[in-house]
């Protein structure tokens, strides 16, 4: 009889499940799984660290809506993937770790690496479990995928004892299950949205938010629709950007803070009243603000803010109940509404702020000019991953972005480090289009060394490290005595574009526009990776805002 072991299995089975891409480190006991996945067709691209592999897993999730797979070996893999981990479950993104362990009879014995895996990863994930025995291996396989897309997406976990993985079972014993089924579209309550309606007809300055749920969901022809009809002003969080243009009129991001203060009834469409939003609490929102809170998961309705009308179901198929109680009886809010005056007003007002930033020519150059270069020179599609902490938030308001799922970044659970890992999954999930990644010099140190992994696969990412020597602010200068510099300096004008090249890559170290010009064109029409080290002002900052809580 046919025979079959443990690491074939896991392959077989994740791929039956959709899973198609595969990130890691191979080690004990799991260079059997990597090379099973190669064989069954899924792309398995070797990782320098843990944490990035676990990342670029999670944003491949966030892409296609199938989970990304992340594979380490025993107890410190494992330990190190559990940062991507708790990142995809804390943005509701799909994906699986899979950690290698000791062997099942050594357990309680201090075997090598020996560690609680599945109690640590249950805190941070949807499922997390050990099969009972090989021949079972395909059954929690589909119970991992299945659970990570159902529902409110997240993360799940595997574990798998050497002992399993290396065991040859009977074919005929085994049952490989049907790939599960895309999740269910389910709908609100018919009532429900029919009060969200009426609660729409008594506003005075509404206000919709689109979070990155609502790109997950794959919403944005229902939301545009919704848009057009009621032509309510809306904003996008950071990752929600493009599911409508960013450049609508009706968009109203350049004015948030108004927006957002003065707001009487507002729509969140995937988007939660997290940190991200101030908890939807004074002083950043008017305290008899009304809510229409669409969400997935019915705990969320009502967190921090009481909802005026809780909306459970897809996002996808509520928008769509909300477009058609609309054909049947029309809403348009009035576009001479002296709501929208106002937001016009700060609009125009602030673009100008930022435009005359962008324009600076001024050597050393600030984040804005750094960032216009980019805006410039852009395809049409490219995908965009930006993180550190000015780099990031600055970007946001340079950068548009008229479709969905373009751009990556720190996103729910403010992570730093994610950057060049999820700049691979953009590229890996969509190999011909272009990819930049523009990264604090701070960021970039996190997991720098995953340009090696770019050029070993010659994935032709621009990465753009945005240089002023430290976290957050600047230095132009350190003193004599090294272990009297802050906390937050790095070395001056490092040469980080220098460690690409011995990778194969191309890196430019440019101090001037007329420099970042030039190595961005060649940057963009290259087949490899490559580094643009742009040394900036170390004293550059963003556009000041109005209240000291604004940042807080």
């Amino acid at each position: 009889m046919a025979t079959i072991d443990g690491n074939t299995l896991i392959a077989r089975s994740l791929k039956k499940q959709g899973v198609d891409h595969m990130f890691g480190i191979v080690g004990f006991p799991v260079f059997g799984i990597a090379a099973a996945a190669q064989a069954a067709g899924i792309q398995f691209i070797g990782m320098r660290n843990e944490q990035a592999a676990s990342y670029a897993a999670g944003a491949v999730g966030f892409l296609t809506g199938r989970p990304g797979a992340c594979l380490t070996v025993s107890g410190p893999g494992m330990i190190h993937g559990l940062a991507g981990l708790a990142n995809a479950q804390e943005n509701c993104w799909p994906m699986v770790l899979l950690g290698g362990s000791s062997n099942s009879y050594q357990e309680g014995r201090g075997a090598f690496q020996e560690a609680p895996q599945v109690e640590l990863a249950r805190i941070y994930s949807k499922y997390a479990a050990r099969p009972d025995q090989t021949s079972r291996i395909p059954f929690y396989c589909e119970q991992a995928v299945r659970s990570s897309i159902t529902g409110r997406p997240g993360a799940v976990y595997l574990d798998f004892p050497d002992d399993f993985l290396a065991k040859q079972v009977e074919e005929s014993e085994v049952t490989i299950p049907e790939r599960c089924p895309e999740p269910s579209r389910t709908q609100a309550d018919a009532s429900d949205v029919q009060r969200a309606i009426d609660v729409l007809r008594t506003a005075e300055r509404p206000l919709v938010i689109i979070g990155k749920g609502a790109a997950y969901s794959h919403a944005e022809k229902e939301i545009r629709d919704f848009i057009e009809t009621t032509q309510i002003p809306f904003l996008s969080s950071p990752m929600g950007k493009g599911v409508v243009d960013d450049e609508h009129a009706l968009s109203v991001a350049p004015a948030r803070g108004l927006a957002l203060q003065d707001a009487d009834v507002v729509v969140l469409l995937g988007a939660r009243l997290n940190w991200i939003m101030h908890f939807g609490l004074p002083p950043r929102f008017d305290a008899n603000v009304k809510t229409i809170q669409v969400d997935i998961q019915a705990e969320e309705i009502g967190r921090n803010v009481p909802a005026e009308v809780g909306l459970v179901g897809d996002l996808q198929a509520v928008v769509g109940q909300l477009n058609s109680a609309l054909d049947a009886e029309p809403y348009t809010f009035a576009s001479d509404a002296a709501w929208r005056t106002a937001l016009g007003k700060k609009v125009t007002e602030n673009k100008a702020f930022v435009q005359n930033m962008m324009v600076d020519e001024a050597v050393p150059m600030g984040y804005y000019r750094v960032l216009r270069e980019i805006r410039d020179q852009s395809p049409p599609g490219t995908l965009i991953q930006a993180e550190g902490a000015q780099t990031m938030d600055i970007s946001r308001s340079v950068l548009m972005h008229s479709e969905p799922r373009e751009r990556l970044d720190a996103a729910t659970f403010g992570t730093m480090g994610i950057g060049l890992a999820q700049a691979i999954a953009f590229q890996v999930v969509h190999p011909d289009r272009k990819v930049i990644c523009i990264e604090g010099d701070s960021a970039f140190g996190f997991s720098g060394m995953e340009v090696e992994t770019a050029c070993r696969y010659r994935l032709p990412i621009v990465f753009v490290i945005i240089n002023n020597n430290g976290i957050g602010g600047g230095f132009n200068e350190l003193p004599e005595d090294r272990f009297q510099s802050p906390a937050s300096a790095y070395t001056i004008e490092a040469g980080y574009e220098k460690m690409i090249e011995g990778f194969g890559g191309k890196g430019y170290s440019v101090r001037t526009p007329d420099e970042l010009s030039a190595s961005l064109k060649q940057a963009l029409d290259d087949t490899m990776p490559s580094i643009i080290n742009v040394h900036i002002d170390p004293q550059a900052r963003a556009k000041p805002q109005k209240h000291h809580w604004l940042t807080s």
